[in-house]
């Protein structure tokens, strides 16, 4: 996992994120508030969020390629609170390649690489 440490506090680094992915014409396609599900099974867990994102033009070629990939898309980012400080992370999606037929599509996972540093860059501050 890449691991960036913000500068923000949690809320504020998870608005940004959104922000972002918003700005680039992307596609929010889901959140998922790991905290509020603890909370409502009546456990604790600090802030935590994952955000699942895309752009179907970038992950249909890719399930064209190898239908099983589609186990991996949407991309997604976690966002949570750690002991000292807000971080975020993703699962870097060039490494897809070694896991399914993709070597045709190196680019687009390149893209999208790029795309989620860029994204996490922005939302850390």
């Amino acid at each position: 996992m890449i691991v960036k440490q913000s500068t923000r506090d949690y809320a504020e680094t998870l608005s940004r994120l959104i922000a972002a992915i918003e700005r680039r014409g992307l596609t929010v396609f889901a959140r998922i508030d790991h905290a509020a599900g603890a909370r409502a099974a009546g456990m604790e867990l600090a802030d935590e969020e994952v955000v699942l994102l895309g752009n179907p033009r970038s992950g249909t070629p890719l399930m064209q390629a190898d239908p099983t990939v589609g186990i991996e898309l949407p991309l997604r980012v976690l966002v949570w609170r750690g002991p000292d400080a807000v971080l975020l992370g993703y699962r870097d999606p060039r490494m897809l390649d070694g896991s399914y037929e993709l070597a045709a599509n190196r680019e687009t996972l390149e893209q999208m690489g790029a795309l989620l540093d860029s994204l996490l860059s922005e939302a850390a501050g």
